[in-house]
């Protein structure tokens, strides 16, 4: 194994993504697990430009770092709270927790370590972006048009609910 510049940055990436995603399971504000969550978002999006996947990276950037998120806040600020109670837990379990994600982790590893993949020739690389656009506007136009179905379903289901809590907080006004 050599020591590239692009082996520091796929570190140094993969570390922030999984920092970001145990700082998100820690924190106890809602704002900083979001931050942490955009920080994991963002470090994704940077191992996507290490895997030359430009458009990948960017609709990353633009959709769960922007929109995702956003969504995630509006949402938690619609919503009511009546939460005041601190959960505590046991220090065993956050040991057996992190023993089990070390497990995990040492398992995926030696998983791949041993994976053979053999090479076969692509162009992945040129155009990938027309190559995406041709693959799902030809072979994937149906699943495409039902996630957008379903995608606004849960829309005009969440503006329903929002509405809903409105008028109930009105009535006991």
């Amino acid at each position: 194994m050599s020591l590239s510049g692009e082996f520091l940055a796929f570190i140094v990436l993969s570390l922030v993504a999984i920092i970001g995603g145990v700082l998100l399971l820690n924190l106890t504000k809602v704002v900083h697990m979001v931050i942490a969550l955009v920080f994991s978002f963002i470090s994704i999006a940077g191992i996507y430009v290490l895997l030359s996947a430009e458009f990948i990276a960017a609709v990353q950037v633009l959709i769960y770092s922007g929109a995702i998120t956003i969504i995630m806040l509006f949402g938690i600020m619609l919503t009511r709270h009546h939460d005041t109670e601190d959960i505590k837990t046991n220090t065993w379990k956050r040991l057996i927790l992190l023993l089990a994600i070390v497990g995990f982790g040492f398992v995926v590893y030696i998983g791949i370590y041993n994976l053979d993949i053999p090479e076969k020739p692509t162009t992945l690389h040129e155009a990938n972006t027309e190559q995406i656009g041709i693959e799902l506007y030809s072979k994937y136009i149906i699943p495409f048009e039902v996630t957008s179905v379903i995608l606004l379903v849960a829309l005009v289901g969440a503006i329903i609910l929002a509405k809903k809590d409105h008028e109930e907080e009105g009535d006991n006004s």
